[in-house]
């Protein structure tokens, strides 16, 4: 099992860590089981078959992602997470990727799985 992250600040950057690492298992850890993902603008999915499969997606343009935390704001065992982000690189296709965008996301906390997103939404703007 992954290490929980302790800290809110913390896991947008966990995130990155492990999408550049390839960890899919430790990139649903980050998620609780209901977790609301919107891969692309306004196109929310939801299971955690569907969300693990558009994490494979990202993780299959096989670039890294940098990530940088902007604020984040915690009342009790919610948080809200935002940072920004880019993917940019060839894809495997050939093709020049530039991905970017600023995330808006929602996360919780407890004591067995520290903060984890509720809603990971990392076209939070648009």
């Amino acid at each position: 099992m992954a290490t929980p992250v302790t800290s809110l600040d913390r896991l947008n950057l966990a995130f990155a860590e492990r999408f550049n690492a390839r960890d899919l298992d430790g990139l649903m850890a980050l998620n609780t089981d209901d977790v609301v993902f919107v891969p692309a603008p306004g196109q929310p999915v939801q299971g955690e078959a569907v969300v693990r499969g558009a994490l494979e997606q990202f993780l299959g343009l096989n670039l890294p992602i940098s990530m940088n935390v902007r604020h984040v704001f915690q009342s009790g065992n919610t948080g809200l997470a935002i940072a920004e982000w880019t993917i940019t690189g060839t894809a495997p296709d050939g093709s020049e990727l530039a991905l970017a965008g600023t995330t808006a996301d929602v996360a919780v906390h407890d004591d067995e799985h520290g903060w984890r997103y509720v809603i990971d939404n990392p076209f939070g703007t648009t």
